[in-house]
């Protein structure tokens, strides 16, 4: 009899030995395929880095190769003054924007605030007047 069950207790330790190694055999399967996925997608990366590395040397050897009359430069570097000003421009009304924005966020939540408050003021006179009433009772 202590045989039989000294057996079986083996036995059920054996197949969570085995269940514990294939889950862990299916997990280091995963681990491998997210290690082969990350792979190719570093290298997919680095591949269209060159692309795009080759495309921008192919259109500066192309930009190279045109030459523009004087009166052209000069209008094209006019032309990269006034688009970097108004960028400057755009960023600094941005921000100007944002400022108001959080200025009227911060007004409209004091507005709620101050509505929560009197509220609250009012909740307490109108509890005052009950508890006095009820003080008022129990004294008579």
């Amino acid at each position: 009899m202590v045989a039989i069950d000294q057996n079986v207790f083996y036995i059920v330790i054996a197949a969570i030995v085995v269940v514990g190694l294939i889950v862990a055999l299916m997990q280091w399967r995963r681990v491998r395929e997210a290690q082969t996925n990350v792979e190719f997608l570093t290298k997919q990366a680095e591949l269209k880095k060159i692309e795009l590395v080759e495309r921008d040397l192919e259109s500066k050897r192309m930009m190279s190769d045109i030459v523009l009359p004087k009166d052209q430069q000069e209008k094209l570097t006019n032309i990269r003054e006034t688009t970097s000003d108004l960028m400057h421009k755009a960023g600094y009304l941005h921000s100007e924007i944002n400022e108001r924005v959080n200025r009227l966020e911060a007004k409209t939540e004091y507005a709620k605030l101050q509505k929560l408050l009197m509220d609250i003021e009012k909740k307490e006179e109108e509890l005052e007047k009950k508890t006095g009433k009820v003080k008022e009772g129990k004294r008579k």
